[in-house]
């Protein structure tokens, strides 16, 4: 028999948590206290703990999200046609949707169980958690949860055994964009190694790249210079995330520095300084073996003059290599780019559902309009 405790603070989880779940940062107190303290305005995060005797064997992650029109589509310049489209998603998605998992990263950072319960009895006793959190925010609220979604799951992942028993539920299996990886490869001991082994087209263009970024100077930021910086982190930040064609949350501008504060050497910031002006930065958060690409910015002015963003790649790339990770995840968007730097493309699924039994019906179509498979040209870099 497996039991569940709710708890709505990092401050309430019992001692075995951080224990359990040692081998994924972002389920780690640590990660969860720095968002906690600086998490986007329209979420709301939820722990769940599954016990048999008392005993800790399971760890879950919820986050109630609420979704406005003004937060999913930024662009205010669309066509008419787009609008039109616009608002009918609006009506579908607007509202309280309970994630189960981190909508704010890339990848299944939201469920672990030790390897004593088996598939169907871990969705099961999921299912009653959501199921209680959703009456619970009902009570305490009087809001309705529109939607659940479960995220992001490799086609690896032994959750899709349980298809049968989403279905039962009447829970989707949809596609998701993929996640860009990179597997480091044991003969790269530097830099150097990786360009040796890029054709010669993929070579010039990463001596191109770095002489275009002649003048760009890299530093990693300390605590105090995020913080001294936090205006202009948010602004270059801000200049990508408004150019995304969908946006589920806004960071606060003091995410970065929460993180940082919390998270120590394993998150890091590096700043582009051109003539001593901060253009541009990206985020890295090391998790073990795998590094994760985090949040980044640019200002626009730079970026083709600079090829910041694709040196941003290049450099992400010699991180991980000089510091022995395994894995780097570029995490999903700009596939096309990314795979020219060495990143595969790794398909992804999520399960969804509307508590809306017609809008239910409709939810697969709407998502893949929402979702549309990218015509890009997967690049082959590597000799």
């Amino acid at each position: 028999m497996i039991d569940f405790k709710i708890y709505s603070s990092v401050a309430e989880l019992p001692k075995s948590w951080d224990p359990l779940v040692g081998h994924d940062i972002f389920l780690q107190e640590a990660y969860l206290k720095a968002l906690e303290k600086a998490s986007p305005s329209n979420i709301t995060w939820y722990y769940v703990g599954f016990f048999i005797e008392e005993e800790l064997v399971g760890v879950v992650i919820f986050q109630r999200v609420q979704l406005y029109l003004e937060d999913i589509f930024r662009n205010p310049d669309d066509h008419c046609l787009e609008q039109r489209f616009k608002n009918m998603v609006s009506k579908v998605l607007k509202g309280n949707v309970l994630v189960v998992g981190n909508l704010m990263h890339t990848g299944q950072h939201g469920i672990y169980f030790n390897d004593a319960i088996n598939g169907g009895e871990k969705i099961e006793v999921i299912f009653k958690a959501l199921t209680t959190l959703q009456n619970r925010i009902k009570q305490q609220s009087g809001k309705k949860i529109r939607l659940w979604l479960f995220k992001d799951f490799f086609e690896t992942d032994p959750i899709h055994k349980q298809l049968s028993l989403f279905e039962s539920y009447d829970i989707s299996k949809v596609s998701a964009q993929p996640n860009m990886l990179m597997n480091v490869r044991a003969n790269w001991q530097s830099m150097d190694d990786y360009v040796a082994s890029l054709n010669k087209k993929y070579r010039r263009r990463y001596r191109t790249a770095k002489k275009k970024s002649n003048g760009i100077i890299t530093k990693e930021l300390t605590l105090e210079e995020i913080e001294n910086f936090s205006e202009t982190l948010y602004a270059l930040y801000k200049n990508v995330s408004d150019n995304a064609k969908i946006n589920t949350f806004i960071l606060p501008k003091n995410h970065l520095y929460s993180l940082k504060k919390h998270l120590k050497e394993q998150f890091r910031v590096i700043g582009y300084f051109l003539e001593d002006t901060l253009v541009g930065f990206y985020s890295l958060i090391l998790n073990k073996e795998i590094l994760e690409t985090y949040f980044l910015g640019y200002d626009s002015e730079h970026q083709y003059e600079n090829q910041l963003y694709l040196n941003m790649l290049y450099d992400m790339a010699q991180f991980g290599i000089e510091n022995s990770f395994k894995t780097i995840a570029y995490c999903r968007t700009a596939m096309e780019i990314k795979s020219s730097v060495g990143a595969k493309a790794i398909p992804m699924s999520m399960y969804m559902k509307h508590t809306n039994g017609l809008l239910n019906v409709l939810l697969q179509q709407i998502f893949k309009l929402m979702n549309p498979s990218r015509q890009w040209e997967e690049r082959h870099p590597f000799r």
